[in-house]
């Protein structure tokens, strides 16, 4: 079959539940060799578009293809899968359980143990290698099974929700695999909610809500829909000041925030200045993916705390 520029092409996905279209005509087109976030709240729609993709279940319309044209069941042995409710044996000892992830893609037990026993070592768990996953912390289990998702060197990584219930540190251990894997040739396609992991790691992203694509392309391009913010603290300020600034001006802790003007800030601080009002502290900032997810989605999503 002919190689393709694209590890996933996605084309009009459709998913029905009774009644409701949970998926409603989604298209998505991952490059690879890329990292794609695919975002949006929860009960958007991103598990059942993940699940379509690789064939766990059918759509009900629409059609898809993994790596150069294929069927998902037709290259099971060159994805890996980190499904958003985790499972591990837990007698099962850290090392055996990576192994044994692999050898259900076509990996051989002595390569999968080898294998495991580096990749345990490099992701910090070298002193759990022997452990019984029963007695690993929830982080540390977890860590343990995307191990087993990359273990036989996947072309695709598809993981679901990855960084949920994960501590700080186990977090930066989680980033930093994505990108070795990244870094090895793979293409990884995740899902989560929590904007933080997104700005930092993906190259593209599709926002999902409501069952449909809302937007689809860079992290910068997201964020270009929202105006820069300008911070602006006054030497000293008075009622009247409110009246000088833009009408969408709103007070934050000792100054005021307010989107950019189109004309530039240059004649605003002019006529601050000539009121002597004067200027104690100014910046100038783009906005977060936060800012514009929640601008995309149409509604106020709690940030969530990386």
């Amino acid at each position: 079959m002919a190689s393709t520029d694209y590890a996933v092409v996605a084309d009009g996905l459709v998913k029905r539940y009774g009644e409701r279209r949970v998926v409603d005509g989604v298209d998505l087109t991952v490059p690879k060799g890329m990292i794609y976030g695919v975002l949006g709240p929860n009960g958007a729609g991103k598990t059942t578009t993940l699940r379509m993709t690789l064939g766990i279940i059918e759509p009900d319309e629409g059609a898809r293809t993994l790596l150069d044209g294929a069927h998902p069941r037709d290259v099971g042995d060159r994805v890996g899968y980190l499904p958003e409710e985790r499972g591990l044996y837990p007698s099962m000892k850290a090392r055996e359980a990576v192994a044994f992830m692999g050898a259900l893609r076509g990996l051989d037990w002595q390569t999968g143990r080898a294998r495991a026993a580096e990749m345990l070592e490099a992701a910090g768990l070298g002193h759990a290698i022997d452990e019984k996953i029963r007695k690993l912390s929830k982080g540390m289990a977890q860590l343990v099974q995307l191990l087993g998702a990359v273990v036989h060197r996947p072309d695709l990584l598809v993981l679901d929700e990855p960084f949920s219930g994960l501590d700080p540190v186990n977090q930066e251990r989680l980033e930093a695999l994505i990108l070795a894997e990244r870094d090895r040739g793979a293409t990884i396609l995740f899902s989560t909610h929590v904007m933080q992991h997104a700005q930092r790691l993906c190259d593209r992203l599709a926002v999902i809500a409501g069952g449909q694509r809302r937007f689809e392309g860079t992290v910068d391009e997201a964020r270009a829909l929202l105006p820069q913010q300008v911070h602006y603290v006054p030497s000293h300020g008075d009622a009247q000041l409110a009246t000088m600034l833009p009408p969408t001006a709103r007070r934050e802790a000792e100054g005021w925030r307010f989107a950019l003007p189109q004309e530039g800030i240059e004649g605003l601080l002019r006529r601050l200045i000539d009121a002597g009002y004067g200027i104690k502290g100014l910046s100038i900032e783009r906005p977060g993916l936060h800012d514009a997810f929640v601008r995309i989605v149409g509604q106020a999503v709690p940030e969530a705390k990386a």
